[in-house]
This record gives C-alpha cells, sequence and structure tokens, in this order.
C-alpha cells in the first residue's frame, strides 16, 4: 500500500508541501490535495487587482494545471475533520490519511465587526479587491480610511502598503490635495519585529500627510452615520472605508476541537498538533510566525522533511526556523524588503532593505518562481 498524504487547502503550505513530497517519492506516495477553490491568488496580486494594475483573471492560477507525479488535486469542501482517525469529509466524499495536513488559511470573520459588511469595504479578499477596483476610481474628494478590525491579520504590511498605494493612486488622477488618509492598526507600529522597517513606513506616511493611528482597533462601522467607531470610543467620519476584517481558523477546523483560541496550536519546531499523524501549516496554525505566505512554505518544507525521514527511516529534519522575507510596496515603484527571523535565535528580528526599484523586480521573481515551481507556468 502506497502512504497517502491528505492535504487540506492548496495555498502557500499546500502547494509547497505537495510539491516536495512529489519531489521526493514521485508515483509511489498518493498525495491528496483538497481545496474549495478553482485557482490560487497570491496575496500581493489582490493590491494589484484593488488598484487596477491587473486583473482577477490574469492574477488566477487555476489548479488544474498541476500535474505532479503522486499528486491529486481535488475541488472539494471540507465538511468534517475527525482528527483523532485522520479522516477528512467533503462534499464528495471520505478520505483517510497516513498523514493529515490542515492548511486552510485564515478566514475572514466581517460580522465580527458589526456594520463592516454594509458600510465597509473590505480589500483582503479577491472579490473584495475587484469590488474596490471600481470604487477607488470614483473617490475624488473627503476622507478615506484604511481600518484593522483585529489581530493577527493576514500579511501585516498589507494595511500599510494600502494606504501607501491609496496616496500614489490620488496623486495621479491630482486630487490628493482633496483627500485625506488616515490609517488605524491595532499595533503599536506598522511592522513590530523590525523596527527599522516600522520607522521607515512612518517616514513615508509623514511624508505623504497620511495620518497614523497606532494602538487601536476599528471595533463598528455606522454605515448610516458613514462613522469608523474604534475601541476607545473615537470616532472616525469617512467617506471611503478600507478594512481589514478580523481572522479566525475556518469553521470546520473549529468544529473539529483542534484549536484553542480561534487557532490550531502546533509543536513550533515540527508544526504537529497534539494529534499524532496530524500537522498544521500556515495561517491555522499558532507557530509563533507572522501569518504569512512564505511563513507558510517554510513550514510546510519541515513537514514534508519529516515525513520523508518517516517513511524512508532517515535523519530528522531541522527544526522550523521562523525565517522569512516579506516584501513591501513603498509607492511609486519601490519596494522594500524585511527579512524576518522568528525562532532561530534568542529574540525575533526583523532586517530591513531600503525600498527600491531593484527590489521590486526581486519581489516579481518571487512569484513567477514559485509559479513555475507549483504550477509549471
Amino acid at each position: 500500500m502506497k502512504r497517502n498524504a491528505v492535504i487540506l487547502g492548496a495555498g502557500f503550505g499546500g502547494l509547497e508541501l505537495s510539491t516536495v513530497l512529489s519531489e521526493a517519492f514521485g508515483d509511489e506516495i498518493a498525495v491528496t490535495l483538497i481545496d474549495k477553490g478553482d485557482a490560487f491568488v497570491f496575496g500581493f496580486a489582490k493590491l494589484d487587482v484593488m488598484f487596477g494594475r491587473t486583473t482577477p483573471d490574469a492574477v488566477r492560477l487555476p489548479y488544474r494545471d498541476i500535474a505532479k507525479p503522486g499528486v491529486r488535486v481535488l475541488r472539494e469542501t471540507v465538511t468534517a475533520i475527525d482528527p483523532e482517525a485522520r479522516l477528512v469529509t467533503t462534499d464528495a466524499g471520505v478520505h483517510e490519511a497516513d498523514a493529515l495536513v490542515i492548511a486552510l488559511g485564515a478566514d475572514y470573520d466581517v460580522d465580527a465587526t458589526p456594520g463592516l459588511a454594509e458600510g465597509g469595504n473590505e480589500f483582503y479578499s479577491v472579490a473584495g479587491a475587484e469590488r474596490l477596483a471600481e470604487i477607488i476610481p470614483t473617490f475624488s474628494r473627503g476622507h478615506a480610511v484604511i481600518g484593522v478590525a483585529d489581530a493577527p491579520f493576514k500579511c501585516p504590511p498589507a494595511p500599510s502598503e494600502c494606504a501607501l498605494l491609496l496616496h500614489d493612486e490620488l496623486v495621479a488622477r491630482g486630487v490628493r490635495d482633496a483627500c485625506r488618509i488616515s490609517f488605524v492598526l491595532p499595533l503599536g507600529t506598522p511592522v513590530p519585529p523590525s523596527p527599522e522597517t516600522s520607522e521607515a513606513l512612518l517616514a513615508a506616511f509623514a511624508e505623504r500627510d497620511i495620518a497614523f493611528i497606532c494602538g487601536r482597533r476599528v471595533s463598528s462601522i455606522d454605515p448610516a452615520r458613514k462613522v469608523a467607531v474604534l475601541d476607545d470610543g473615537n470616532e472616525l467620519a469617512f467617506d471611503l472605508f478600507l478594512g481589514v476584517p478580523k481572522h479566525r481558523a475556518p469553521d470546520v477546523v473549529i468544529a473539529s476541537g483542534m484549536t484553542e483560541d480561534g487557532y490550531v496550536p502546533v509543536d513550533s519546531a515540527t508544526l504537529q498538533t497534539r494529534y499524532p499523524g496530524v500537522y498544521a501549516v500556515g495561517d491555522v496554525a499558532t507557530a509563533g510566525v507572522p501569518k504569512a505566505g512564505v511563513f507558510a512554505e517554510g513550514a510546510a518544507r519541515v513537514v514534508a522533511r519529516s515525513l520523508i525521514a518517516d517513511w524512508r527511516d532517515g535523519e530528522r529534519p531541522a527544526p522550523f526556523d521562523g525565517r522569512g522575507s516579506c516584501y513591501i510596496e513603498f509607492g511609486q515603484g519601490n519596494v522594500g524588503r524585511v527579512d524576518i527571523d522568528f525562532l532561530s535565535g534568542p529574540t525575533k528580528t526583523g532586517v530591513f532593505n531600503a525600498p527600491s526599484a531593484a527590489l521590486a523586480g526581486e519581489k516579481e521573481q518571487f512569484g513567477s518562481s514559485r509559479s513555475a515551481r507549483w504550477f509549471g507556468t
């Protein structure tokens, strides 16, 4: 009997894990990769769609293009997970696993922030970015508020990028002087692990007259009055609201009994859950790293190497080091980079690389290299 790995979720973690296992075992293993969607979209591409730099169709990578030995990709919706038995039920059947990997990411709980669904525009989903691609060009006067409902949230620099790219959009249309931009963030600084990165972003905000309100979250939206209510009771009137919803694990993961405080606890070194043979990687897990694709990718490689070691009686892999690089759009065609190390040393670190056109090219290469590796494009 072939070893059988079932991977739930075809994001950064699931795509990298299935690729490494295919490279190691080929047709000697049965890898089942399950996702309810029909295509993958890089998180950073949502801002490109939102600001009209590309189209939704151009950033979609269809899962049907994946052709790897030993891997089958199923478009199914997971309806139940039994971690003790390593059984997964979907809308199309039941899957039993020797190794089960939860990589379903984090869902957006828009309803957790009263009024957000009616009076705010979330920009963290592809659908939300697509809607805003039509709305933003109509905003030419008034107050734009970018607000985060709660932490943790995916891709911590993304709301800062949104503020800077909105500034560029308004400048390009010659209406920036008629508009104000405010940015509300629950964190004390834009990128807490890297004071240097935060300082650079704060300087960029100041240079562009973007008001930064830190340590506060948006607790509700009053659509009738067009007001964002902060958790300290203060209010911000807006003409355009761009929101980051509260995140949590998908309902099916919470129903499985695997979660604590909304996410799946794992051993940070191995990504193992408390259930034998069950792992969790990426945004669904509490691994002590930011919720960003590059960390899901790194965690997936550790899980893959662990399974290879188990099934071939090989050497155990090094623990997950929590290292990864995040690219940050500073506007005007320049991209910065912060190199994060959360787990390998005694303290968390973040080394800043100043924004440049060269790093914009490097960011493009980051995306294209993964498209080629996972989809053959």
